[in-house]
């Protein structure tokens, strides 16, 4: 847990030093006006996508302070991206959190899936690089979005975080999962050793190398002690030659705590020899989602086997314009890489009054061995 009065400096200095470039935002979704904010990099002029990367507070945070203490903006500033603070709702102590551990009834998955719409809605975006990481609680629903949210999320990232049994024993995550944990052996908060509301830390690891078949025997690195008077050191590990191309990292911290490493704000054992932020974006920039799944592509190819109109959808029925002969199936899915419809067809207007909810989906069609998909948004 982070000290109040960090926490209101931060606040103060985050306010003043990016207002200029941050966007204070908030819709309703399920009956609760959920806030958020965006900081858009200079050089963004609205011709070319950007990644869009998600920084989740903490519990009892919020995204004001967590967009100082795990700061991305000097990154996003010369990287060119996107970031996304959403702030959590009170839980039923009244708390603010992501809903991870079932201390609230809050959507927080559908709250996330329904902002990257929004954001599509009003930003270019590029939607095979949406990525999620976060501070304890929000590392916890980095994970969760791993495990729910798949069919949008690229790569995750986590701070001081783990995962819950029920995530772990019941994560439905449709394709190679790049994941990246940062854990201090002595935190306090989120025990590396884990306890019976969360996994153990190098399970949590364990589960990732498991799950995307990478190798099981890591490349093992002693990040250089730069800073001799932070009271700790950082392993770092990874498993690479994953499933098409995915990689699980571990950075260890030897004797830290519940901290971001690199932060300019240091409260307990801050490790300061590597700079979390800088890591986590060199990891996520590597992946795509259309590398890691078998049904998305957004590049500019993927209008040669069809293309559909209007879009986003006003009516009952889409148009399809099919550019070549022997189309055998056409599938829609939804964000999270369900099927919603499907029909082997040649017809040149479907009808889609089955999807009842508005946001984004996929349509695919395959002629042969060959599939390609397009981004379809229901409004």
């Amino acid at each position: 847990m982070i000290k109040t009065l960090t926490l209101s400096l931060i606040a103060l200095m985050s306010g003043a030093v990016f207002a200029q470039t941050t966007e204070s935002e908030s819709f309703v979704y399920d009956g609760e006006t959920r806030a958020y904010r965006l900081y858009i990099p200079a050089a963004y002029d609205g011709t070319e996508p950007l990644p869009l990367v998600f920084n989740l507070h903490g519990y009892g945070s919020n995204n004001v302070q967590q967009e100082a203490y795990g700061d991305f903006r000097p990154i996003a500033d010369t990287a060119n991206f996107i970031i996304c603070h959403p702030q959590g709702l009170p839980d039923d102590f009244g708390t603010n959190h992501w809903n991870c551990f079932g201390t609230s009834s809050v959507d927080d998955v559908g709250f996330i899936s329904a902002l990257i719409d929004t954001i599509y809605a009003n930003y270019n975006i590029y939607g095979n690089q949406i990525y999620s990481t976060g501070m304890s609680n929000g590392g916890f629903m980095s994970y969760k979005l791993a495990c729910r949210l798949s069919g949008r999320i690229a790569a995750v990232a986590s701070v001081t975080g783990s995962i819950t049994p029920i995530e772990y024993d019941d994560c439905i995550t449709n394709h190679p999962m790049p994941a990246m944990q940062i854990h201090g052996t002595e935190d306090p908060t989120v025990p590396y050793e884990g306890s019976f509301l969360f996994m153990p830390v190098e399970d949590v690891v364990d589960h990732w190398v498991t799950f995307n078949e990478c190798d099981t025997d890591p490349v093992v690195t002693e990040v250089p002690d730069i800073d001799e008077t932070d009271g700790c050191t950082a392993t770092h590990y990874v498993y690479e030659n994953g499933l098409l191309g995915s990689t699980v990292e571990f950075y260890k911290i030897n004797g830290g705590e519940h901290t971001w490493p690199g932060s300019e704000f240091v409260t307990s054992i801050t490790n300061n020899d590597f700079n979390a932020s800088v890591e986590i974006w060199r990891f996520f920039r590597q992946y795509t989602l259309n590398e890691l799944t078998s049904y998305i592509a957004e590049s500019t190819e993927v209008a040669e086997l069809f293309s559909v109109y209007p879009n986003p959808i006003v009516s009952e029925t889409v148009n399809v314009r099919f550019n070549v002969a022997g189309i055998k199936n056409v599938v829609v899915c939804n964000a999270l890489g369900q099927s919603v419809y499907e029909t082997s067809t040649s017809a040149t207007q479907l009808e889609i009054d089955h999807l009842t909810n508005a946001g984004l989906y996929f349509i695919s069609v395959s002629v042969g061995s060959e599939v390609q998909t397009l981004k379809l948004i229901r409004n």
